[in-house]
């Protein structure tokens, strides 16, 4: 796949199919418009024009929006799609200014040299949102491109699936966020020098710092999770939470890895959620939150079995 950032500077050279959308979490329902895309493109070019930051956080000034994905998360994940390009469009005021007809004909006509456009019922555009998928037809026999429609059933659906979606994460519940995700939903950060209690307690943790301050942090507790270190899978559980036992204020991400003591301090990687354990506590001593961190590391030795390794 093709990523491009650089609008500007950048011109496609042969026709294209495109569809338009934020696609935060690249969940189920996106995939099927992708794929859908793919399956009527006839040939074309397939392309995804989508934008970052997020319109929300540029014209609501919305601090609150939290994100699914980051903007590298959401490129990984398209990029197993089977899309030929993917153009990344840096959303400002200036762009959301922009009348209907003029993005048409010197955005997705000069730059990404559109012949088909696949687009939801209600898809809104322009200047304060107000042309639609009828103007879109006309700019289209004006323009020579033509408009396949996606139904209202699978537009509603997809709005459902990241409602659901950011619902279950706020709520813990890991299960039904990867259902309707079609993955496992992920945490990218940097691992950084902890307070370093793990090691005295004999469960070493690497502490993950998120860059990312609009990335959507699920609710506070233990979690089963798994990452790819260096080529191999790696289980482990991982605390999201302030480590109320200590009496810890700021919120912090902490995974102990099992059977892992390898140096990972400032690389970059990937955790994957599988299943929560339980509520953060808040125990009456280090040796009873110890007993229950064996308890939850038996829990997840257990799944472990249950669960395919790649």
């Amino acid at each position: 796949m093709n990523t491009i950032d650089f609008f500007e500077a950048y011109r496609a050279e042969n026709p294209s199919a495109i569809t338009i959308g934020t696609f935060d979490g690249v969940h189920v329902g996106h995939k099927k418009i992708i794929e859908n895309l793919i399956a009527k493109s006839e040939g074309l070019d397939t392309m995804l024009l989508t934008f970052f930051p997020h319109p929300r956080m540029v014209l609501q000034q919305d601090s609150s929006i939290k994100l699914i994905n980051t903007i590298e998360e959401r490129i990984q994940l398209l990029e197993a799609t089977g899309l030929d390009t993917l153009i990344i469009y840096p959303f400002n005021r200036e762009f959301s200014r922009l009348k209907a007809r003029d993005f048409v004909r010197d955005f997705l006509i000069d730059h990404l040299n559109l012949k088909k456009i696949i687009i939801g019922y209600d898809h809104r555009f322009g200047r304060n949102r107000t042309a639609n998928i009828d103007d879109l037809r006309e700019f289209g026999q004006a323009f020579d491109f033509s408009v396949a429609e996606i139904g209202a059933k699978e537009i509603d659906d997809i709005t459902i699936s990241s409602t659901k979606i950011r619902r279950a994460l706020n709520e813990g519940d890991i299960t039904t966020a990867n259902t309707y995700l079609g993955y496992e939903f992920m945490l990218t950060g940097i691992v950084v020098s902890g307070k370093g209690l793990g090691n005295t307690i004999n469960f070493p943790t690497a502490n993950i710092h998120i860059e990312e301050d609009y990335k959507l942090i699920p609710k506070q507790g233990v979690y089963f999770v798994k990452s790819m270190i260096d080529g191999k899978t790696v289980f482990g559980m991982m605390n999201i939470g302030t480590n109320p036992t200590v009496k810890g204020i700021n919120e912090t991400i902490e995974v102990h890895f099992f059977d892992f003591d390898r140096d990972i301090y400032d690389k970059k990687i990937q955790i994957q959620l599988l299943k929560r354990l339980r509520n953060e506590q808040k125990f009456n001593s280090i040796e009873a939150l110890k007993a229950q961190l064996q308890k939850d590391k038996q829990t997840s030795l257990a799944l472990i079995q249950n669960h395919h390794v790649e």
